[in-house]
């Protein structure tokens, strides 16, 4: 009996280590935003907005003159809302107002218990609801856009509103059990039956199964416009998981278009901002969900309308 009670102990343990060890392997490093707006080049307001569990996010708001809509960012694990810069200056010079922000456990937000894709989402959400608090009807379309985890996030944040006119995933992936998977193995951990296990932790500690909130079932649910942007040479998250998600999509309102780089983009979004452009003036016109571009069968062909 006290055999089996010492084992007990120290399977608990382990599990217990085990655990603390996950989280810490996990945990997003935080990387503060130094300086102002004008230090990178940017005309722009600071602000700061409330999110769940009395969190408070921090961000920049850049006006767009004469204001053609707006655009909510979020960025990947990680890193900030300079990271999506790249993505906010075009924006803003062809009209939009966009919001880049940090969410929680990022940048200069707030601390939380720990980061996860529906805590990014939570805040996209919380975003768009401070933007839309004063609408009064004419201040155009709202598009919600995201990088890497932010992208998937977005997709999720889009099934939750009924008040986002469209979405744009950058470098996503298509469900989070393959990102870990890959996790998993970058560290030698066999998926059976350790992998596994880790998985169930997680979906445990964030809530939610990942079959329920991965991008490949939610953007099947959606029906506004949706852009899946993917870099050809990205190395983090295959081509092949954007060709499995835009497949998923809607056929009559999602987008596909290859842009050339990396994960990263944030060096060639700027010089690639027409490939997205297009997308957003269909948004603007209303006719997205009609002029509709479709994913090719095989990477790395380009579909052409």
């Amino acid at each position: 009996m006290v055999g089996l009670i010492t084992a007990v102990a120290v399977v608990a343990a382990l599990l217990a280590g085990g655990a603390v060890w996950l989280r810490r392997s996990l945990a997003a490093p935080r990387r503060p935003v130094r300086g102002t707006p004008a230090d990178y080049g940017v005309v722009a307001d600071s602000v700061r907005f409330r999110t769940r569990r009395g969190r408070w996010l921090s961000g920049w708001l850049l006006a767009g003159e004469p204001r053609v809509g707006r655009v909510v960012i979020c960025h990947g694990w990680g890193v900030n809302r300079v990271f999506m810069l790249a993505l906010a200056r075009p924006l803003q010079q062809a009209g939009w107002q966009v919001l880049v922000f940090d969410v929680r456990n990022h940048g200069n937000s707030d601390d939380d218990t720990f980061s996860s894709m529906p805590r990014f989402a939570e805040d996209i959400v919380a975003a768009v609801s401070w933007l839309r608090r004063h609408d009064t009807g004419d201040e155009g379309p709202l598009v919600v856009a995201g990088h890497s985890v932010g992208a998937a996030a977005t997709l999720l944040a889009a099934s939750w509103c009924d008040d986002i006119d469209a979405a744009i995933s950058l470098s996503g992936f298509v469900h989070p059990t393959r990102m870990m998977q890959r996790w998993l193995a970058a560290r030698h951990i066999p998926y059976m039956p350790l992998g596994w296990l880790v998985l169930r932790y997680i979906e445990a500690v964030i809530g939610h199964r990942f079959d329920t909130i991965a991008p490949v079932t939610v953007i099947r649910g959606l029906d506004i416009p949706v852009l899946i942007a993917h870099g050809r040479g990205d190395t983090v998250i295959p081509p092949a998981d954007a060709e499995a998600l835009a497949r998923a999509g809607p056929p009559e309102t999602t987008w596909q278009v290859w842009l050339e780089g990396g994960h990263d983009l944030s060096d060639e979004l700027a010089a690639q901002w027409p490939r997205l452009a297009g997308f957003l003036e269909q948004v603007r016109a209303g006719t997205a969900s009609i002029a509709t571009r479709r994913p090719t069968a095989h990477y790395p062909m380009e579909s052409h309308r």
